[in-house]
């Protein structure tokens, strides 16, 4: 059994890593628009790979035996979106330092939001963490100015220019606003979730940051991270989830479902 062991432990850890590598992968994976469509083509694949063989049709089993260095390239073509997200967060500074609003500026954007739900102003804000967001921030304009109730809501108002974009919040300061978010491509059953909260997902798919939604027909309030969204909490579940996320991190073992439970069943 020893000698079994010394023989063949590399054997195993490389069992390990892969099946760790494909379980994590999968996780990452599954729910995305991307899966569903490469679950079609493998299914396709194999049928025809079957048929041949059965049917001995030799002619397609060379096409196919030569397809799959197409399909390597394709794989990376419909995940390019995930992709990129994953390098990113592993290129990230996140790993090594922690980025928050302090708690003054979070009892300040608690207290906006509230404010913005009341008045069914629609709003959108992402918070930055270890990724750079530069690049999102130079689609709108520099602000670079302390949080307040009376410029978040008055960013916001139905009759500004910027109230369509989005805020990017750095460390407790506004950076920019009226920004332009990247649009999820994910699919979404809930008729609720508009391009707003869309747009909020796409930010998260794209960085690490944490994203907060205001619904202009119904003042919910909403919160995204890696692409999924909770939507339609309580002011106080919604401060919980961001207190939640912020010091123990954004959950990446969990499925990257589209929309979780809805604040009312949370709460």
């Amino acid at each position: 059994m020893v000698q079994f062991f010394y023989n063949h432990w590399r054997d195993g850890v490389e069992i390990l890593i892969l099946a760790a590598l494909a379980y994590h992968g999968y996780i990452f994976f599954r729910a995305t628009r991307g899966a569903r469509i490469l679950t079609g083509l493998l299914v396709l694949l194999l049928s025809l790979f079957l048929i041949s063989q059965l049917l001995e049709l030799n002619q397609i089993s060379w096409l196919l035996s030569r397809f799959s260095v197409f399909l390597v390239v394709g794989v990376v073509v419909i995940f390019q979106p995930e992709l990129r997200r994953m390098l990113a967060e592993l290129g990230s500074s996140r790993l090594f330092s922690f980025n928050r609003p302090d708690d003054e500026s979070l009892d300040v954007l608690m207290e906006a939001m509230q404010q913005l739900s009341a008045r069914r102003f629609g709003a959108l804000i992402a918070l930055k963490r270890g990724i750079d967001m530069q690049s999102f921030a130079e689609s709108g304009v520099e602000l670079d100015a302390k949080i307040t109730v009376e410029l978040l809501t008055t960013v916001f108002h139905p009759k500004t220019s910027l109230h369509d974009g989005g805020i990017i919040i750095d460390q407790g300061r506004i950076l920019a606003a009226g920004c332009v978010f990247p649009v999820s491509q994910r699919e979404v059953r809930d008729r609720a979730i508009g391009l707003r909260h869309r747009a909020g997902m796409g930010i998260t798919e794209e960085t690490d940051a944490l994203a907060l939604v205001v619904s202009e027909e119904s003042g919910a309030l909403s919160i995204c991270y890696n692409g999924r969204i909770e939507h339609d909490l309580k002011p106080q579940t919604l401060r919980d989830r961001l207190n939640h996320l912020l010091v123990h991190g954004i959950p990446t073992e969990e499925a990257p479902t589209t929309v979780l439970e809805q604040g009312k069943e949370a709460a």
